[in-house]
């Protein structure tokens, strides 16, 4: 059975390997869990995968092996007898198996389909429906010797079988992402190194002293690995950028959390001769661009983030600013910027599929080298890529 299993997950694109499914078996053998489906799945994610972007499509090559509840409640006249009379008798004792039999599994898996076909809303307590706290086979949290749960928790632990749907968490490259998806992707790019005061255990260093001092504990201490990337963020904000605030506070936010040494300023729409760091004094304490391009080492990872969305005129002519005139173009500040950090990627929280309907698109993304990623998963995956070369 675990062998098809591991080749389901294979099929499905999981990249589980021999030494994982070894771990998984030697586990087994050794009875970490108890005999449960559900103990089983986590067992199972926990040593297969490695990566949580491919816990989803784990969870739906389980899904579809096990035949899991979802696959029953989409058609509710194709219930898996087979499924239920098959892994009923490899997970229980015989006792169970003749208890249950004094009901039969035919007539159990008839009248359940009976009443998903039946009823209409949710139903707390008695004997018939399914529902909870009540002693109707089918629910959960009640009592019935020969019931089948459904969803919930378990109460007395009675049931001839656990029908529970899983919620999957859909990690889909072109999916928007929330905070913890985008932290996932961002840690592509870190680069540990071992700086600052000696403070932290060094386990192998201390067990190679001792060992050579006879066994006298000899305790050696390193520095803490720290992640040394730097990274210069230029956030563009207000004007089209109002419809993707939430999604840039996001991104804004899980940065960083991410990047302890990261430096950030705004713009709006396109860079010109000044930046910065407070919008609502952004008239009275600003920062010149020169000085920021001169502040950083050129090894720093630069990271715009706009949407790129403007008049060409605002990119390629001096005095295109829609706020005051700008003596330089801004193409010739974002050229210098590209210049100053080798390093540099556009995150562009606008739809990919929108971007050939804006002009202004097309200029920037030529400026930048064509280093234009939308803001999904594989987005900024491909992202933190670019900058890690």
């Amino acid at each position: 059975m675990l062998i098809d299993f591991f080749y389901t997950l294979r099929d499905a694109r999981v990249p589980v390997t021999i030494r994982e499914f070894l771990t998984l078996l030697e586990a087994m053998r050794k009875n970490v869990i108890s005999p449960s489906l559900d103990d089983f799945y986590w067992l199972a994610r926990l040593t297969l995968v490695k990566d949580e972007a491919h816990f989803d499509k784990f969870d739906r090559a389980f899904g579809a092996y096990f035949k899991g509840i979802e696959a029953v409640f989409e058609n509710p006249d194709e219930i898996p007898l087979d499924w239920l009379v098959k892994r009923l008798q490899r997970e229980l004792t015989p006792e169970q198996v003749a208890q249950i039999e004094k009901l039969g599994y035919d007539k159990l898996a008839e009248r359940l389909k009976q009443l998903l076909a039946e009823q209409k809303e949710r139903h707390e307590g008695g004997s018939r429906w399914i529902g909870t706290g009540g002693t109707s086979p089918f629910g959960n949290s009640g009592a019935n010797p020969e019931g089948i749960r459904i969803g919930g928790k378990g109460g007395r632990r009675s049931a001839v079988k656990v029908w529970d749907q899983r919620a999957y968490r859909d990690y889909d490259g072109e999916r928007e992402l929330g905070i913890r998806n985008i932290k996932v992707a961002l840690r592509r790019l870190r680069r540990f190194a071992r700086q600052g005061a000696a403070e932290e255990l060094a386990l192998d260093d201390t067990i190679r002293a001792t060992a050579s001092n006879a066994g006298y504990l000899d305790i050696r201490m390193q520095p803490e690995r720290k992640n040394r990337i730097k990274v210069l963020m230029l956030l563009d904000v207000g004007g089209t950028m109002d419809d993707h605030v939430e999604r840039t506070e996001e991104l804004f936010s899980a940065a960083k959390s991410e990047f302890k040494n990261m430096e950030f300023y705004y713009f709006h729409n396109c860079v010109y001769d000044y930046l910065w760091k407070n919008n609502r004094r952004r008239h009275a304490e600003r920062s010149p661009t020169w000085d920021v391009l001169r502040k950083y080492p050129p090894d720093t990872r630069l990271i715009f983030v706009g949407d790129a969305t403007m008049s060409p005129y605002e990119i390629v002519q001096p005095g295109g600013s829609v706020e005051y005139h700008n003596e330089e173009a801004g193409a010739e500040w974002l050229a210098r910027f590209c210049h100053a950090f080798p390093k540099f990627a556009w995150l562009n929280p606008e739809p990919e599929n929108l971007w050939q309907y804006r002009q202004s698109i097309s200029i920037i993304r030529q400026i930048v080298s064509n280093r234009m990623f939308p803001v999904t998963i594989d987005g900024l995956e491909r992202a933190m890529r670019t900058l890690s070369r």
